[in-house]
């Protein structure tokens, strides 16, 4: 097929994250896509991440690295990448089977088109188990909005735009994608769920407010863009307001 000729570069930034590589590593391979390379970023974990890693040494291309936070590892990542596309996981996500050869079909069909987002499934850990191996139950209705997993991008988006702000602690997706609607980077939602997005109560983001997460300073540095005049109106897409071009939380 075509779109085989798309090589697929896979990031996985993982930081103390023993309990979900292994799983992260097959949601990946049971995509059942090539070409395809799969990068595990470890970000100074002093867990048994390293060992989990290493039962997949034919499997992955592993790199440790000291603690630099997931914009650092994300960015070394895509350094390292030899592909034409992509990909980013979390280490306690998932993919939907079909992610990568449903999205990867649509690039190729529209080559003007450079990220091609799904739907996100949110799921909660469950308080009933007891299980060692964490299970996760639905919640909300599938949405559209911000998350590096739900979507592919061609590689060279981040030669146009730049990489992730290694500045920001939390929500540097956020700001990336602000980026990329101020320079008006072509992307196409597909109304499928692709990533399930799974919350507990490790994740980086957990019971932060708006300030804590760095809104406020995305928005600062946007503003400082505005005021160096390195926007002007025709870098906008100015048929589509920012809320749709990231979508809306539910």
């Amino acid at each position: 097929m075509e779109n085989q000729k798309l090589f697929i570069s896979v990031i996985i930034p993982v930081y103390n994250g023993e309990k979900y590589l292994a799983e992260a590593i097959e949601n990946v391979k049971n995509q059942d896509y090539q070409p395809l390379e799969i990068i595990v970023i470890d970000d100074g974990s002093t867990d048994k991440t390293g060992e989990v890693a290493a039962e997949f040494k034919d499997n992955i291309r592993y790199i440790y690295q000291e603690n630099s936070g997931p914009s650092a590892a994300r960015n070394r990542g895509i350094k390292m990448a030899k592909g034409d596309v992509i990909a980013f996981l979390d280490v306690d996500d998932l993919w939907s089977d079909d992610k990568l050869q449903l999205q990867t079909n649509y690039l190729v069909e529209n080559p003007l088109i450079d990220i091609v987002q799904g739907l996100i499934q949110q799921m909660n850990l469950s308080q009933l188990t007891s299980a060692e191996k964490p299970t996760f139950e639905p919640v909300y209705k599938p949405y559209n909005y911000i998350n590096l997993g739900s979507a592919i991008y061609r590689k060279s988006v981040f030669e146009k735009i730049g990489y992730f702000d290694e500045t920001l602690n939390y929500a540097e997706d956020v700001d990336w994608f602000v980026r990329a609607w101020e320079n008006g980077i072509p992307k196409l939602l597909i109304d499928q769920v692709m990533l399930f997005y799974r919350k507990h109560q490790k994740n980086m983001t957990g019971g932060k407010n708006l300030v804590e997460l760095g809104f406020i300073k995305i928005y600062k540095k946007r503003l400082d863009r505005i005021r160096k005049k390195e926007l002007s109106p025709t870098n906008f897409l100015l048929d589509m307001p920012i809320n749709e071009y990231i979508g809306n939380p539910p």
